[in-house]
């Protein structure tokens, strides 16, 4: 990587970090039948695997979750802290952790980034993005709310609608500033 490059790739990683936090700025939606409200931080998540792949992606919503971590007001509703990595939305904020690198992985080893192939890699971000955060997140919090796993399950297909929708904003969206903004060279070989 030249020295060039290693300065975009650090400008990329801040500005999606700072994007991600700039979507914290818009009000969840509460639901009222579990303690989780419905978000738009998750697509700044989907959008960093998409764009910088999964190292560059990963290190991205690191730097997030780690001002989350020390207790800035980075999460949605002005929230962070320790605090909120064990309450009833802590087991999404693990696994936003892991979602960047699995979408980035799969966009990357598909070679998908510059083919016609929007619908594979709709799939990636849902499979990711969506079902894999939506299933660890139900999990944490059938824990930490001591309710059975099922209900937990069923409460989170509340998420499902919102967050399609969000997979397919995150596609059309990386796909075009992959294809305008140089971002294809997070997924070469």
């Amino acid at each position: 990587m030249t020295k060039n490059q290693k300065v975009k790739t650090l400008t990329y990683s801040a500005f999606m970090t700072a994007f991600i936090i700039l979507l914290g700025f818009l009000p969840g939606i509460p639901i009222g039948f579990i303690p989780v409200p419905i978000i738009l931080q998750n697509m700044g998540i989907m959008m960093a695997g998409g764009l910088l792949g999964p190292k560059y992606g990963t290190i991205s919503v690191g730097a997030f979750l780690t001002l989350a971590l020390i207790g800035l007001p980075v999460l949605t509703g002005g929230n962070g802290g320790a605090a909120s990595f064990l309450g009833p939305s802590g087991g999404y904020r693990i696994a936003w952790l892991f979602t960047p690198f699995l979408i980035g992985f799969f966009i990357k080893k598909l070679q998908i980034t510059n083919s016609k192939n929007w619908i594979g890699e709709l799939i990636i971000v849902l499979v990711f993005g969506v079902i894999f955060v939506d299933l660890v997140g139900a999990i944490w919090l059938s824990i930490q709310s001591n309710i059975p796993l099922i209900t937990s399950l069923i409460s989170n297909l509340v998420f499902i609608p919102g967050d399609c929708i969000k997979a397919i904003l995150t596609v059309f969206i990386v796909r075009r500033l992959r294809k305008e903004g140089g971002f294809e060279m997070y997924f070469r070989k």
